[in-house]
């Protein structure tokens, strides 16, 4: 495996880095204060394909891979984890269901708007008392003739208010069941699907999450992604995909507070030196080093595996977990590095450590993580 950085790459990470320079850093304090969701900045990132890095060309999207995605999270987050949330929800996880599952017809149809940010997307799986235990999920889908008929609520829905259209999954079978879930696109203004609570949350506040609503809500069965039955196993594979991103976007969060921590540390002065000569700082810096390495070849082995078409549930599952862990841990370090300062909404470190929890919740949880993994290690 050759993890060096190719010309692509590199190229997409720069424009991603300059693109959260200019437009991302002068707001992103206002956004977090106010928990504005700056949907303007997405259609942005729409111009410049960073909305559908994943989409093939043919449907108008950039056509890149996992290396590139990375790179495209991780430069984002570096500035502010909450604009990557949203990117990662909309590449990963509506968009790449699409990618994944839908018909030629349901690509053709919403891809291209999707991929440029025409269309932002949402993804519903999540119910109030179904986090962990998705397969147990109480919102359904009943056949109607050529329609389905969907009741029920979903939460924790990134772009659950701003979202055009939502990839849904409904229980259409027995509860606790392999084939009890299907996967429906719906259309934002569809009869019967509303937006309800928008969550006030500890980090993450300028990427919207709120409950989505289906009130005898009618769906064409022209809609319907894959065979009734098919939508949890096809979950489970968005999940790995979109593990990679929340692995990424911990990455991101990291390098960010280490980098201000370095700085820091080489610029603040304290009995009449920088407090980067002394050893209790220097260690901190060392541990975030080496972390941050060690959960960026995790990443790259699981984006390597992803771009070859190959098994990547235990990988992506190990990236996901280990990148959420540190990045909660080097982003308390550096407010600890920060001292007094750390704690104030002055520095950057403070958000940072705000973003960084919900990386080891989202998309799994990383007691999750470890059943996954276990699993896998234990076939």
């Amino acid at each position: 495996m050759n993890f060096q950085q190719s010309e692509l790459t590199q190229h997409v990470a720069e424009t991603a880095r300059e693109f959260a320079h200019q437009f991302i850093r002068p707001h992103l304090m206002e956004w977090d204060e106010t928990q504005e969701f700056p949907l303007h900045i997405f259609k942005e990132m729409g111009k410049l394909g960073l909305m559908g890095v994943l989409v093939p060309a043919e449907y108008g999207g950039s056509g890149f891979g996992y290396f590139e995605y990375n790179a495209v999270i991780q430069e984002i987050a570096k500035v502010c984890g909450s604009i990557g949330l949203s990117l990662a929800a909309h590449n990963s996880l509506c968009t790449g269901h699409i990618v994944s599952f839908a018909n030629e017809d349901q690509k053709q149809k919403y891809l291209p708007k999707l991929a440029t940010a025409e269309f932002l997307g949402a993804w519903g799986l999540t119910e109030p008392n179904t986090g962990s235990d998705a397969g147990n999920m109480k919102t359904t889908a009943t056949r109607d003739g050529d329609e389905w008929i969907l009741n029920g609520t979903k939460n924790w829905i990134t772009h659950g208010k701003s979202g055009d259209l939502a990839v849904v999954i409904c229980r259409t079978g027995e509860p606790r069941t392999r084939d009890n879930c299907t996967s429906f696109i719906v259309e934002r203004g569809t009869p019967g699907f509303s937006a309800g609570k928008k969550e006030n949350k500890l980090g993450m506040r300028a990427s919207e999450t709120a409950e989505i609503i289906f009130d005898n809500c009618r769906v064409p069965d022209a809609n319907r992604m894959g065979e009734p039955g098919e939508g949890f196993k096809q979950s489970m594979k968005v999940l790995d995909g979109g593990r990679i991103s929340i692995a990424a976007l911990s990455l991101g969060i990291a390098k960010g507070a280490y980098e201000a921590s370095v700085k820091y540390a080489k610029e603040r002065q304290q009995f009449d030196q920088p407090i980067a000569n002394f050893q209790g700082i220097s260690f901190k810096l060392a541990d975030m080093a080496t972390e941050i390495a060690a959960g960026e070849l995790l990443v790259n082995q699981a984006c390597d595996l992803k771009n070859r078409g190959l098994p990547v549930t235990k990988e992506a599952a190990m990236a996901k977990y280990y990148a959420s862990e540190i990045a909660v841990k080097v982003s308390t370090d550096a407010v600890q590095i920060f001292g007094g300062y750390g704690y104030t909404k002055d520095f950057p470190v403070e958000k940072y450590y705000r973003d960084s929890k919900l990386c080891t919740i989202g998309e799994g949880t990383s007691e999750i993580q470890k059943l996954v993994i276990s699993r896998e290690v234990l076939k």
